[in-house]
């Protein structure tokens, strides 16, 4: 498949269409399981298959609820206390409405995906993933006003749901991603989703300053002893 021929900006309107019919559905349902469908539709009209979007919606629509009520309004001065608190997924993005309705959506983004980093497993990661689909929207369609709603959607959604690491014990650099996974350990309590299991890790590998070697890797594992049981 050409990717070229795909990958066009949206002149259809679908994109929009699509988003403001989501915007009054809230970010996840049961409870917790988050809502594809933004990522999805941005997806589908990336790919080319516009056409297909509004029937998938209908589809969709069954595991849709309604956003939240608001809690208690997140402000300049107080979004540090609210950071993490999935009762205020509703004021947090009215936050970011303001926010990017005051400025623009770069210096919005610019100023808080830093803030937001260190809490990037937030719902399994599909809030920043929903912040990337909006962004290349933005980048490859242009801004307007659905696609910055959407941009204050998937980052209310990322604050209100931030999930740092607990506190862990530097362990060796690895030489790559497979040989971090290898040295941390399995956790105990195999139950629950990624918040609870999240919760249990104890280490993890530091960044070297450079690559390490294989052999240099070897040499760290002879010095901790026998390998540990994951």
């Amino acid at each position: 498949m050409d990717d070229t021929t795909h990958n066009s900006p949206d002149t259809s309107g679908t994109l929009d269409e699509a988003l403001e019919r989501l915007h009054s559905f809230g970010p996840e349902r049961d409870g917790w399981l988050s809502n594809h469908a933004p990522m999805a539709v941005e997806a589908l009209v990336h790919r080319g298959q516009a056409p297909g979007v509004h029937r998938w919606l209908d589809h969709y629509r069954a595991k849709l609820e309604d956003m939240p009520d608001r809690f208690t309004e997140v402000t300049p001065d107080n979004w540090r206390e609210a950071l993490g608190d999935p009762r205020r997924i509703a004021d947090w993005t009215a936050y970011f409405e303001r926010e990017t309705a005051d400025r623009p959506w770069r210096e919005v983004l610019a100023e808080w995906w830093p803030r937001l980093l260190p809490g990037i497993a937030a719902g399994a990661t599909h809030p920043v993933i929903r912040v990337g689909h909006c962004v290349r929207a933005l980048l490859a369609s242009g801004e307007n006003a659905p696609r910055v709603a959407e941009l204050a959607h998937g980052l209310g959604y990322w604050a209100a749901r931030h999930q740092p690491l607990p506190p862990l014990s530097p362990l060796a650099p690895a030489t790559g991603a497979a040989a971090a996974l290898d040295a941390v350990e399995r956790v105990p309590d195999q139950s629950g989703g990624i918040q609870e299991r999240l919760g249990q890790l104890t280490g993890f590998p530091v960044w070297p300053p450079r690559p390490v070697t294989d052999a240099e890797h070897a040499l760290t594992l002879t010095d901790a002893g026998p390998t540990r049981t994951r």
